[in-house]
């Protein structure tokens, strides 16, 4: 290969690269989109939100201008509707559920906002009934104002319960946007231009089902830990997300089982990371559920807000309730009337309408209908999934499994146009996560979207 083409072979990885946790808005694929805009108002409004925020890969430019949010819908200003597929995991009960709203707006006309030093009732509710669903000795909350911050508690957590500061997590992997976030994450894109970062991260593999190093020998990535625990010899905690949540990956009962064992073995604290994926999105409450374990350290976000109010925490056993005399993480907003009000109305809303059992007739209806749609299309390599957390991966040719990143591109432009809406990671995978309340109708109506946008690139 001559150096011209060695380039643009460089070129072409760092594109996907760049793509890991979702589509990007500096393509030509985007520019065609942002032309074929005609709404006056929606065009001036994208004007003026570029020219005021900062400028990011992953957001802005954005993409349309939304005006509403309902049930399984997001609305632009001019009235289209999008079956929203994304929803930044934010959506466990869809958008806007009246409960909800009627319960935040009750809070709103009581207490505000609760000053450090002071707790009050709907935390303490919130923190009881949560602890409540959790295995017995998860039992000690501490409430952040996002993911990351749950990360940032987390780690420092771990550092105080083992008095070691290195950790164990896993390329590909995604806990946050904050500097200790991105340190112990495994996507390069948010490392970029950072300069230093946290130090005594050792990163391995993960153990994918479909592609990478390990190709589906889980084994050799339990193999891998146990080398790094055993050689490190100081290693304080091992984060992971229990159910890779962007590309949608599912490590095994066995994996998960035994990777537990090393943690106890080694003396390593066991942090799950499950703030996109918790509160039913894969069909239990928690997704360690599946695996029939416990984590050390649990951290929760995003659908914990019910898609509202921004709401996080952590929650930990409560052996390693024994740090009175520091401070972890108090926070300006810790012990939130409104984050509380979100988060515990958001449990009682998936206990009552029974949306765990729910979600488990919907798994069935997705596998049927992608497994469709995959013998199909040759276009599609694989179909990764759970409960309402989908992955359909693209390929050019099934044999090599080469990524077909233009083609995901051009599926996910062709579904927008046509009311669907998603996000493609990893480059090359549609990842399909909707709304735990959207009804049968509107999840077949999304696949009838999918299949006519995959025939059209097919052709």
């Amino acid at each position: 290969m001559d150096h011209m083409n060695q380039d643009k072979e460089v070129n072409k990885l760092q594109g996907q690269n760049k793509r890991t946790e979702g589509d990007i808005n500096g393509t030509v694929a985007r520019q065609e989109w942002a032309a074929g805009i005609t709404d006056i108002k929606t065009k001036k409004l994208l004007k003026k939100d570029a020219r005021y925020f900062f400028h990011q890969a992953l957001s802005t430019p954005c993409l349309d201008v939304l005006g509403d949010c309902k049930g399984a819908y997001i609305e632009n200003i001019s009235g289209k509707k999008y079956l929203d597929f994304h929803g930044n995991n934010v959506h466990q009960l869809g958008f806007s559920h009246p409960k909800l709203v009627q319960r935040l707006t009750e809070q709103l006309q009581g207490l505000t906002f609760s000053t450090r030093r002071y707790t009050n009732e709907t935390a303490i509710n919130f923190a009881e009934k949560l602890t409540s669903i959790l295995p017995s000795d998860l039992n000690r909350v501490l409430m952040t104002p996002n993911g990351s911050s749950a990360i940032g508690i987390a780690l420092k957590l771990a550092r105080a319960i083992t008095g070691k500061f290195k950790v164990v997590s896993f390329w590909d992997s995604f806990h946050g946007a904050s500097l200790d976030a991105i340190s112990v994450g495994g996507e390069a894109v948010f490392r970029e231009y950072m300069g230093p970062m946290m130090p005594g991260i050792e990163r391995i593999p993960p153990p994918v089902s479909y592609r990478g190093i390990f190709e589906g020998d889980q084994n050799k990535c339990l193999e891998h830990l146990e080398y790094v625990f055993a050689k490190e010899g100081d290693i304080g905690a091992f984060i992971a997300e229990t159910v890779r949540n962007t590309d949608v990956q599912l490590p095994s009962v066995e994996f998960w089982k035994d990777a537990r064992a090393l943690c106890d073995k080694y003396g390593v604290i066991l942090i799950l990371d499950e703030i996109p994926i918790a509160l039913g999105r894969t069909g239990k409450m928690f997704a360690f559920e599946h695996y029939d374990i416990e984590p050390d350290i649990l951290c929760l976000g995003k659908g914990l807000g019910g898609g509202i109010f921004p709401q996080a925490a952590i929650v930990t056993r409560d052996r390693y309730n024994q740090f009175p005399d520091i401070s972890l993480g108090h926070y300006t907003h810790e012990k939130s009337p409104l984050g509380a009000m979100a988060a515990l109305t958001t449990l009682e809303i998936i206990e009552e309408e029974k949306i765990l059992h729910k979600v488990a007739g919907d798994s069935l209806t997705m596998f049927t209908a992608i497994n469709i749609l995959k013998d199909k299309y040759g276009l599609i390599g694989d179909v990764r999934g759970r409960g309402l957390l989908w992955g359909v991966e693209l390929v050019k040719d099934r044999n090599t499994k080469e990524k077909a990143v233009h083609q995901a591109e051009q599926v996910m432009y062709e579904c927008l146009k046509n009311g669907l809406s998603f996000k493609v990671s990893a480059g090359n995978v549609l990842q399909l996560a909707p709304a735990l309340t959207i009804s049968r109708k509107e999840l077949k109506n999304a696949i009838q979207i999918l299949d006519n946008a995959l025939a059209s690139v097919s052709n």
